[in-house]
């Protein structure tokens, strides 16, 4: 008789509580391996970004460069994502790789700019020309009749400008076509000499520092004035007006389209409201300013601290007053501003130091060549330096 038992098959008892115990525990060495490994990882990362955050730099590699020839007169600013320059015989507007976008040739002795987001003003100084252009190139065309003293733009194309013949001052509003909007006067005899102008982003509100010394004293005037339907209710457009005494305040702008900012020997003054601006920050100064510089988050000053000549202390605020930056240096300098990623750079004609909010001096450097801006880059170690006959994308090493 034939076997008809099958062949190989085996019974196994197993112990399931036991089999469960054994999953368990290499899901707990998986999971712990791969928290020990994302834990280095992130230990890592963190101490190569503190060591880069604290690192000085004084070197850097080339990675492009493309050669200049402009005149020694040129300026330099970043506009819509790229370079606007200009000097006395015109205005080029090119891109990062210097590739032109438009052009406009005129004659000017001072040519001064102002930039409102995609908008720029270029206008002659003392003189009667004004250019408005936009990325795309020359929107509007105006030539005044008196003096310019002051001109700024808004982000639509909308100028303000502040001219003054014969004891009068004349304020006046044009289109990006260069057609006028509005004007008025004020009279020097009656309330003073206006010495600055700041135009709201939405061309809303016009802001105007007027310096009076007839009584023998500097005062200082801020009014607003406002060209919305809320200032059509109010006497000559102007819906708030702030004076202030033994003050010189010859800068002032707008930082944002609600907020206003103006520098004064004496005193830092912070104005906020859609409408109505109003006082909201006074930032009392007691020692001399030698220079300031700002951008629409932070402010910063600068003094001697007497020791030397290039012995200086620089101070950054944010626009709530709050101090975020105390730092002393002794770099002599020429010029000292905020970059785009909130670094302050300090320069002269050959060397350069950079430093974070933090304190910390991140960059350092003689240049050869001279050298006439620096702009940040996309990441934290990427600049563009204009230098004589050239401009270079660098890294720093």
């Amino acid at each position: 008789m034939a076997d008809t038992r099958k062949q190989g098959f085996y019974t196994v008892e197993t112990n399931i509580e036991e089999m469960e115990e054994k999953i368990r525990k290499h899901r707990r060495k998986i999971a712990i391996t791969i928290a020990v490994i994302v834990i280095t990882v992130a230990a890592v990362a963190a101490a190569a970004g503190i060591y880069f955050s604290l690192k000085e730099y004084q070197d850097y590699e080339v990675r492009s460069e493309i050669e200049r020839n402009d005149s020694e007169a040129t300026q330099y600013e970043l506009f819509g994502g790229n370079i606007l320059r200009y000097n006395n015989d015109g205005a080029f507007y090119a891109d990062m790789s210097d590739r032109l976008i438009w052009n406009q040739a005129y004659e000017m002795q001072v040519p001064v700019v102002d930039i409102c987001e995609n908008y720029a003003v270029i206008a002659d100084l003392q003189g009667t020309q004004i250019y408005i252009m936009n990325t795309s190139g020359v929107q509007g065309e105006i030539e005044t009749s008196k003096p310019i003293e002051a001109v700024c733009v808004a982000n639509q194309g909308t100028i303000a400008v502040l001219t003054q013949e014969d004891g009068t001052s004349y304020l006046e509003l044009y289109n990006k076509s260069g057609e006028n909007l509005a004007s008025g006067e004020i009279h020097l005899e009656n309330s003073g000499y206006p010495i600055d102008i700041a135009l709201s982003n939405d061309a809303n509100k016009l802001a105007v520092s007027i310096l009076d010394i007839s009584k023998g004293k500097a005062q200082t005037t801020v009014a607003f004035y406002n060209f919305d339907s809320v200032g059509q209710n109010e006497i000559d457009n102007i819906v708030a007006s702030y004076s202030y005494a033994d003050t010189v305040m010859p800068e002032i702008d707008f930082v944002s389209n609600d907020r206003l900012i103006a520098f004064g020997d004496t005193q830092v003054i912070l104005f906020e409201g859609t409408q109505k601006p109003e006082e909201v920050l006074v930032h009392k100064v007691e020692k001399e300013v030698k220079s300031i510089f700002y951008d629409k988050d932070y402010y910063g000053l600068v003094y001697s601290n007497g020791e030397s000549n290039e012995s200086h202390t620089m101070e950054v605020y944010d626009m709530k007053g709050k101090l975020c930056l105390e730092q002393k240096f002794k770099t002599s300098y020429q010029d000292i501003e905020l970059l785009e990623n909130h670094e302050i750079c300090v320069r002269d004609e050959y060397r350069c130091e950079i430093y974070t909010l933090k304190g910390v001096k991140k960059f350092s450097y003689k240049f050869d060549d001279e050298l006439y801006r620096v702009f940040s880059g996309g990441t934290d170690r990427n600049y563009t330096f204009i230098l004589d006959g050239v401009m270079e994308k660098v890294r720093l090493k």
